[in-house]
């Protein structure tokens, strides 16, 4: 069985989807629990969907639409869905997806992954940001990134994978101690068999992912999924045709970037500069 997130708050986009679902089910003549037991969710989760409660994922629509004769209504609705304003719907479909991949690929030029974060720099992270947020936002936000960040200790068999800019950390965002503290937890978790962390260096002449961050992600049913986030702003992406052009270029970067062993020494240097 896969089971999704939390139950998000209802929208008419949610409601008419799982409206549709009932439907096309009840036509095939399965129950919720028959209809849950083919595509491997629980009859539980199956009603929250119908019942708009629920926002299904990219592997709860696959394996319905297989289910129920590939017609192609769930696959057309499904990216017309959204949550009721204010919540990162976007988003919170790629971290169901997180929760079940099995290879998880991130290039970051901005600042260093929510994975990757200590608590000091997620805070002076937060310090800076506008509008400004009360200190229980900080707090709840911080324990929801501390979470997901278990997979990496949780999920030996996925296979993770980062590219770090050098500036991220020459930047020194919160000062020498939050960054001291950050390069102690980054060397501390490339010693996981699992995770592989590379460092783009400050000079180089051939980079291959100038047009922006890169995430991506391979699911059980072996299927590529890319996300890439902006100011207040998020986008799954499913075509398969823009997740190979993603795939190219971060292969591309795995190669510019350096080496495992080399990232690891720059990475103790920069300590000692500290």
């Amino acid at each position: 069985m896969v089971e999704g997130g939390g139950e998000p708050e209802s929208s008419d986009s949610m409601r008419t989807f799982g409206a549709v679902l009932q439907a096309l089910r009840e036509h095939a003549a399965l129950s919720r629990e028959e209809f849950g037991d083919r595509v491997r969710f629980s009859k539980h989760t199956v009603a929250s969907v119908e019942l708009g409660r629920r926002m299904p994922d990219l592997v709860f629509v696959e394996r319905a639409e297989e289910v129920l004769g590939n017609t192609g209504v769930l696959r057309k609705a499904f990216p017309k869905l959204a949550r009721q304003p204010g919540l990162a719907a976007w988003f919170r479909r790629w971290a169901q997806l997180e929760e079940i991949a099995i290879t998880l690929y991130t290039y970051e030029c901005r600042m260093i992954p929510g994975l990757l974060q200590t608590e000091a720099y997620a805070g002076a992270l937060a310090a800076d940001q506008l509008p400004p947020l009360a200190d229980a936002q900080i707090e709840e936000r911080w324990a929801a990134r501390a979470e997901r960040q278990q997979m990496l200790r949780d999920r030996p068999n996925t296979a993770f994978s980062f590219i770090l800019e050098e500036h991220l950390l020459l930047r020194r965002t919160g000062g020498v101690e939050v960054t001291g503290g950050l390069i102690d937890h980054v060397l501390e978790i490339s010693k996981l068999r699992n995770v592989e962390i590379q460092i783009m260096p400050l000079v180089q002449e051939s980079h291959a992912g100038l047009q922006g961050p890169i995430r991506l992600l391979e699911t059980p049913e072996n299927k590529w999924f890319a996300y890439n986030e902006g100011q207040e702003s998020g986008q799954l992406i499913t075509d398969p045709k823009v997740v190979s052009v993603l795939q190219s270029r971060y292969a591309r970067m795995r190669s510019q970037a350096l080496s495992m062993k080399d990232s690891l020494s720059l990475l103790k240097q920069m300590q000692g500069d500290l």
